[in-house]
């Protein structure tokens, strides 16, 4: 039965949000890093293509496990089904994301 866990990953990363899905997240040994293993992506064989999606597909591709500062999760969620893995900005002034270093200056 855990193997159809999903875990739904929101989290900043060079000044743009992150949602992924995957199978394990836990927290390393690393400290002050999240280790999220086993991504979820949709079916690269379907008819409707969304970029964001294709385009975390390709950077994730070959990445066994992604360690994510603690300080940079947004939220982490354990969730029935996968959704659509996204890309979303930052949008300046709104106050939505706090992180802890300014932009640029990590």
């Amino acid at each position: 039965m855990p193997s159809k866990q999903i875990y739904k990953v929101v989290f900043v990363n060079q000044n743009q949000i992150y949602e992924l899905y995957a199978r394990q997240v836990y927290q390393g040994d690393m400290y002050g890093f999240v280790v999220i293993e086993d991504f979820v992506f949709g079916e690269s064989s379907s008819i409707v293509v969304d970029p964001s999606e294709e385009k975390l597909r390709d950077e994730f591709e070959d990445v066994k496990r992604s360690f994510i500062p603690m300080h940079e999760i947004i939220r982490i969620d354990q969730v029935e089904k996968r959704g659509a893995a996204k890309i979303l900005p930052i949008k300046e002034g709104e106050g939505k994301v706090a992180s802890i270093y300014p932009p640029g200056k990590k």
